[in-house]
């Protein structure tokens, strides 16, 4: 049984609706027998703190320098794919198409059917209008031109991957909404009818019009309301039609897990990564550049397959790095593992079999650093393709 068993209680209904709904009845049975339930709450496959550590506080006037607080957003316009809603009118060539459409939202076509990860439309992650971090750019479609989606996937509860307007307009369509265990009832509480939903604890799959869902681990946490009780899973995600296979991350520190990830599900033609909003004062709960093009290494089975496209970045201002830095790292760490990317503009669809050449966009909007920008393509890539082509 999917649904809560009972009506929301009397402090819930009281509560802003943004904060969601606690998981209780049949759900709340189900996250009590789950093997990745102790003591109270979920627990990550390695362990993994979740607060800020002791050296933020010290940092914090430094972060705050302007230099520091520019460096953080764009200077300039973000730009956005002109024509996207025209390039999704013609079915992919492969079979396959991925268009990032900012932070971690991604629409996959895969065998014919339409997948949304992490939607999120909304002016600020936040669960009020006129607090928390904004928006840097507009959605580069409006949702309602995705009303046909197939699947909406949900990779945990936070505010920047769970936007509870985004999830209402959703529902008017005929999407099913593939959630980590408790996380339904956030969106039962929105409105989306038990029947469409398919709530998976880690390695638990659903088929969905041809396609096969699989929630794999994450090192994360989640919540939403004051009291943070990790209540509500979170989650990596596999998709399939049996031809094709991509992986989507949704936020993750780095773990080893992901070698198995890839010795049960892979190889995959293409992987959503998240290299943004990292820190050295939560190491364990998002990656860096670096540790994002590892995971693709691990997902590939060690040795690079398919492409990475980085999510996590871009959109909102979430962490005291550089707006360009996620960008910039991954596309060098990338070239220096032989891994290949995709990088587009917000909206630009690319299909995994044919990706584009990185362009580098960021660099004509972001705040120049200090050093300049490192040379392009860097020394020795013209060399490896030679030797690639021979």
């Amino acid at each position: 049984m999917t649904g809560s068993g009972r009506q929301p209680s009397r402090l819930v209904k009281l509560r802003p609706a943004p904060f969601g709904a606690d998981p209780v009845g049949a759900r709340l049975a189900r996250i009590l027998a789950s093997p990745n339930y102790a003591d109270g709450t979920f627990t990550n496959p390695v362990g993994a703190r979740s607060t800020p550590g002791p050296g933020m506080l010290k940092a914090l006037p430094g972060n705050m320098r302007k230099e520091a607080r520019q460096a953080r957003k764009p200077a300039r316009p973000i730009p956005l794919h002109p024509s996207t809603l025209d390039d999704l009118a013609r079915p992919p060539a492969s079979g396959l198409r991925l268009t990032w459409l900012g932070h971690s939202s991604v629409l996959a076509e895969i065998g014919g059917r339409r997948v949304l990860f992490d939607p999120v439309w909304g002016e600020r992650c936040s669960p009020f209008s006129f607090a928390g971090p904004r928006r840097l750019h507009p959605a580069p479609v409006p949702l309602e031109a995705l009303a046909d989606v197939d699947v909406v996937v949900i990779s945990h509860d936070h505010y920047d991957h769970l936007d509870m307007p985004t999830i209402k307009a959703l529902v008017r369509g005929r999407a099913v909404f593939a959630v980590p265990l408790g996380v339904g009832a956030h969106l039962e509480y929105w409105g989306v009818a038990p029947e469409r939903l398919r709530e998976l604890d880690w390695n638990e799959s659903a088929e969905v019009a041809g396609l096969t869902l699989t929630a794999t681990p994450a090192r994360h946490f989640c919540g939403r309301g004051l009291r943070g009780r990790q209540q509500t899973l979170w989650a990596s995600w596999v998709v399939t039609d049996g031809t094709h296979r991509i992986f989507h991350s949704g936020d993750t520190g780095y773990f080893p897990g992901f070698r198995e990830i890839a010795a049960q599900h892979g190889p995959f033609d293409a992987t959503m990564i998240q290299i943004g909003a990292y820190s050295e004062f939560w190491p364990d709960i998002h990656m860096t550049p670096e540790e994002g093009v590892a995971t693709h290494v691990d997902l590939s089975g060690g040795t690079p397959h398919g492409v990475l496209l980085p999510i996590h970045w871009g959109t909102f201002n979430l962490a005291p790095h550089p707006w360009s830095d996620p960008a910039e790292g991954t596309l060098f760490a990338a070239h220096a593992a032989g891994v290949a990317v995709a990088a587009p503009v917000p909206g630009l669809p690319f299909e995994p079999a044919d990706p584009p050449e990185p362009d580098l966009w960021w660099r004509e909007v972001a705040v120049t650093p200090a050093q300049g920008w490192r040379a392009w393509p860097p020394v020795g890539l013209e060399h490896r393709e030679a030797n690639a082509d021979a």
